[in-house]
């Protein structure tokens, strides 16, 4: 009991996750893949150009917040050349970073730690271990990604970057960067550095902040029968319950526009033109679409039944009963809202957009992942067109400017179960809905397509 008080939990939670285990999670109840014209629009050039303006005029009084969950370790970029340290041999992927080395972004950072006449495997030691730049063990916000002519930027700096592109208010771009304990020391480090450059850079300023997933959103393992998982000494072993725990963080965020991108999803400056013009329509969007609900809800008698209706249904993508009632339509239009950019399907991996029926039967828009979608449900996955990016914009104050508090809108029968591994011994872990998924299950959602050119991740080292 003291651990569990402890770690932030009560014995009541950790007998609810314990419950998780054993009945385990419904797949999504997935109707239909949203494509072009069934839940994701595509704009026009018109249509870009008309939103923009409107997020154009909102933002001299709108707190804008970028929020970029910063965590990730950039081990799996690295694997290969972890592959190649531990055997000594060399693989295709390594081989090819071997003989391109003085093109990557980190090569003038490397030089300094690598011996005369360096052998691969001291190039490779440099890379990844404390002997040189300890990628191996850093998260990919600390890892240089993109080669200037003068300089190399982090991802972090990236975002300083396009920061300044898009979401300013009064002079200030304002950034909040969610990081595991141990590397905020390094983050620290990287802005203390950068901030007063890209101040001067850009002529603006910067509201920088950090925090950390909360061990109490940690969630308990179990043994393969579901009993509790109990390390060497005893103790009950508590594992961080993935992306799904920011919302807690997010539910922190104090601003009107909220944008969600992962920290290894920045492309350069000569290349950023898609994604600024492609954020601010999104922005526009969402603040057109916000402006509507709150007049439906503040001026509710004013207006025809029908055309609230009309607008759940065509325009939030909420397909409610054709007969629900007045209240059941307040409630629909009294949610957080978030645009969504989603990109053609190029084999990336990721979740999809999908219709979805609640338990009430009311269709909606849903990101899901592959992993929640029933086996018999395979042929409706297969339909799908788009795929999830990561590319948010979130509206998540209500139509008196008050702050949703948003873990009223988690769907908790979202989690995910995985098969782990602790000290050799094998285990379940249960991650917490998803930020993108669960978590915003009771969100308004809407679609809209956004070119490939605004989606440029850093999976594995060659692509940096």
């Amino acid at each position: 009991m003291e651990q569990i008080k402890n770690h932030g939990l009560t014995p009541d939670t950790v007998a609810a996750q314990m419950a998780d285990f054993a009945r385990g999670f419904p797949y999504a109840d997935i109707t239909a893949a949203a494509t072009i014209g069934n839940g994701i629009i595509k704009m026009s050039d018109a249509d870009i150009a008309r939103y923009g303006k409107i997020y154009a005029d909102a933002q001299s009084h709108k707190k804008i917040v970028k929020f970029v969950p910063a965590s990730g370790a950039a081990t799996r970029m690295f694997r290969d050349l972890f592959e190649s340290m531990n055997t000594g041999t060399m693989n295709d992927v390594t081989r090819r970073v071997l003989d391109n080395l003085g093109k990557f972004a980190f090569w003038n950072d490397l030089k300094p730690f690598l011996p005369g006449n360096a052998s691969d495997a001291d190039k490779i030691a440099c890379i990844l271990t404390n002997a040189g730049l300890n990628y191996g063990n850093l998260p990919k916000g600390l890892v240089a990604f993109h080669k200037y002519t003068e300089y190399s930027r982090t991802a972090t700096e990236e975002h300083l970057a396009e920061a300044a592109a898009y979401s300013t208010t009064g002079g200030v771009a304002r950034i909040h960067f969610t990081v595991s304990p141990e590397h905020m020391a390094g983050f620290n480090a990287v802005l203390a550095r950068a901030v007063p450059e890209y101040s001067a850079r850009y002529g603006i300023k910067y509201d920088i902040s950090m925090s950390t997933q909360r061990a109490s959103t940690d969630t308990v393992a179990v043994n393969p029968d579901n009993t509790p998982f109990r390390t060497d000494d005893g103790k009950l072993l508590f594992r961080p319950a993935g992306h799904g725990a920011l919302i807690e963080n997010l539910n922190d965020i104090d601003a009107d526009i909220v944008f969600i991108k992962n920290i290894d999803n920045v492309t350069t400056d000569h290349h950023r033109a898609d994604t600024v013009q492609y954020k601010c329509a999104l922005a526009g969007l969402l603040t057109e679409l916000q402006a509507r609900a709150f007049e439906y809800l503040n001026n509710f008698a004013a207006h025809d039944i029908g055309e609230i209706r009309t607008f759940i249904r065509n325009d939030l993508c909420v397909r409610a009963a054709p007969d629900a009632d007045a209240d059941t339509l307040r409630a629909i239009l009294n949610r957080p809202m978030r645009v969504c950019g989603v990109v053609k399907n190029i084999g990336a991996p990721g979740g999809g957009p999908f219709w979805v029926r609640g338990d009430d039967g009311t269709e909606s828009l849903q990101i899901v992942e592959s992993s929640q979608i029933a086996p018999d449900a395979r042929d409706i996955m297969n339909t799908s067109s788009h795929f999830n990016p990561v590319d948010l914009v979130c509206g998540i104050r209500d139509a008196h400017g008050n702050k949703f508090d948003l873990t009223k809108f988690i769907d908790p029968k979202t989690g995910f179960i995985s098969d782990k591994s602790s000290g050799g011994r094998a285990l379940r872990a249960m991650e917490r809905p998803g930020l993108w998924n669960g978590a915003m299950t009771h969100w308004n959602t809407i679609f809209v397509e956004v070119p490939i050119t605004t989606f440029t991740p850093v999976k594995v080292v060659c692509d940096l």
